[in-house]
């Protein structure tokens, strides 16, 4: 199901980001459209390559996809499913969520190893999902070495009466700051501003609108 993407050169950051192998992470509200996102950019970027999903439940069906569903009960958890789809030689994994330390370091290996890996992480903005990885027992170095980018995305009202993903895009410098210690907590509440300030100046949305998402 296609997202109105309310800034889509951010769409085609995050899809450029997928060309190269590393981990990707995508957190944000219950609901705003991010499994779709993930589903999203790996079709775009699929090219004869080979794609595993796995989730809890899956959400979206895709025959051009490999996919596996986890079952606690059957010791078939997210963890024991990467090690699963490894022998699968897939080039990009959909991880539905990395909520444990297992999960965690299996989805990093994988990432070092030279997967493309997609997933989300509980997390109230983008560098919180840092935190979030650190919290779950990845060292900061293996962090610094494959995390490609993270994004926090929620879905806004437009204009129009629909609704419409945003996204607050981390990678590149803005990681690498975080990484060294010169990124502070105002610096990701103001390009968060900064989005909602473009979207009011191209009447995407009202200013009512971005005051109630600041």
């Amino acid at each position: 199901m296609p997202i109105n993407r309310l800034l889509p050169y951010q769409f085609e950051e995050l899809a450029g980001l997928c060309k190269s192998s590393g981990l990707i992470l995508f957190s944000g509200p219950m609901g705003s459209g991010k499994t779709t996102t993930m589903y999203q950019l790996a079709e775009k970027i699929q090219r004869q390559r080979t794609i595993l999903t796995i989730e809890d439940p899956v959400e979206i069906y895709n025959t051009n996809f490999i996919q596996l569903q986890v079952n606690d009960k059957a010791n078939m958890t997210y963890a024991e499913l990467l090690k699963v789809g490894l022998r699968h030689h897939p080039d990009i994994f959909i991880i539905g969520e990395i909520r444990d330390e297992l999960t965690a370091d299996a989805a990093i290996r994988a990432a070092m190893s030279g997967h493309l890996i997609l997933s989300t992480v509980h997390a109230r903005n983008a560098a919180g999902t840092i935190k979030r990885l650190e919290n779950l027992g990845v060292s900061r170095s293996d962090l610094k070495e494959s995390l490609q980018a993270v994004s926090y995305q929620r879905l806004i009202e437009t204009t129009q009466g629909s609704n419409g993903v945003l996204f607050d895009l981390l990678s590149g410098q803005n990681l690498k700051n975080i990484f060294d210690g010169t990124d502070n907590q105002k610096i990701p509440l103001e390009r968060w501003h900064k989005n909602l300030a473009e979207c009011v100046k191209n009447n995407i949305i009202t200013l009512e609108t971005a005051s109630r998402y600041q």
